[in-house]
């Protein structure tokens, strides 16, 4: 394993907003799968083997999955800085359809709640914006909406991705 990806692993605790948002992922993703229909190969806890080839998946822990999390994801994309349901969900949702989808989820469902935002895929100020100023039980149920309907033309367009559907519905509406 290449522990050179670990070397700057928070000391400390991790923030409450991530730990929750870390402990739905896991929840959601599970241990090690290798299925042959999944484009990213074997993955575990959902860090793929595609993503991070250098990294041995079947022997990946948890708190290793968690740096990468931490660091790759959280930090990276500022899920922090969005309301902390929203955050936890986009983080989730990104983590399993990418993050320009998942962001493309979040313009669409705040766009649905009547905030005038370009939906190009990138988490931008005006998006940040519209984000901490909508009403986060209509950006929440906007937000589960787009994310399903996205999981049903991923199915629809590959068949091989239907076995996937009720897992990512699952995923979308929780």
């Amino acid at each position: 394993m290449n522990t050179d990806l670990f070397r700057n692993a928070p000391s400390s605790g991790y923030p409450q907003a991530f730990a929750v948002a870390l402990a739905r992922v896991f929840a959601d993703e599970g241990g090690y799968s290798d299925q042959r229909n999944d484009p990213g190969g074997a993955t575990k806890y959902g860090i793929s083997q595609h993503q991070y080839p250098t990294l041995d998946i079947a022997k990946l822990t948890r708190d290793e999955a968690a740096t990468i999390y931490y660091r790759d994801w959280w930090q990276r994309f500022d899920f922090g800085s969005l309301p902390d349901t929203v955050g936890g969900k986009l983080f989730n949702l990104a983590i399993n359809i990418g993050p320009r989808e998942a962001s493309l989820c979040l313009q669409r469902a705040l766009r649905a709640c009547g905030h005038r935002v370009a939906e190009d895929g990138a988490l931008g100020d005006q998006s940040r914006a519209a984000a901490q100023s909508a009403d986060p039980a209509a950006l929440a149920a906007a937000l589960r909406s787009e994310a399903a309907g996205h999981y049903r033309v991923l199915a629809v367009s590959d068949a091989r991705r239907k076995v996937f559907l009720e897992g990512w519905l699952n995923r979308a509406y929780e």
